[in-house]
């Protein structure tokens, strides 16, 4: 199964919108995973028109945002158990602490710096960033990941979209 995860949208701001590589991949996926900061329910009603889609409310996201969705949320693909949740902290111990906020999944997705981030621990756990494809901010460019579950296992990319 193939994934396209994306977090820190950001929309609506001005003319800003998804990149067409991002809304590409968006399109070809099985599964969409937003890790917060849509801000509004336009964005996820987007989102929804392209396939079906997991996600959770970050901080910058508005009141109806948050009464729809969860601060953090999991999801099994094919046997393999994915958490999702926007804010993960300070960088140092970040990995440890999402095993323990998620102690079930396998891997851990997540958003709030808009840096891109894959880690993962010598027993398999995984924790990534897709970074973001609409406000790069530090990161040397827009943003979004894949996953592709296989096997009991999951493989996560990232992908530039401009």
């Amino acid at each position: 199964m193939e994934i396209a995860i994306i977090a820190d949208t950001h929309m609506p701001r001005g003319r800003r919108r998804l990149p067409e590589a991002c809304v590409a991949r968006l399109r070809a996926a099985e599964l969409i995973l937003h890790a917060g900061d849509l801000m509004r329910l336009e964005v996820l009603d987007e989102l929804e028109s392209y396939g079906t889609v997991v996600a959770v409310h970050g901080n910058a996201d508005d009141a109806e945002v948050r009464a729809k969705l969860p601060p953090v949320t999991s999801i099994d693909v094919d046997g393999v158990t994915i958490g999702l949740v926007h804010d993960a902290g300070p960088a140092g111990g970040r990995l440890e602490r999402l095993r323990r906020q998620l102690p079930a999944a396998d891997a851990v997705v997540f958003g709030h710096s808009h840096i891109p981030l894959h880690e993962r621990a010598p027993d398999g756990f995984q924790i990534f960033n897709p970074g973001s494809p609409t406000e790069r901010r530090r990161a040397p460019q827009r943003t979004m990941g894949i996953a592709a579950v296989q096997s009991g296992r999951v493989a996560f990319e990232l992908i530039a979209v401009g």
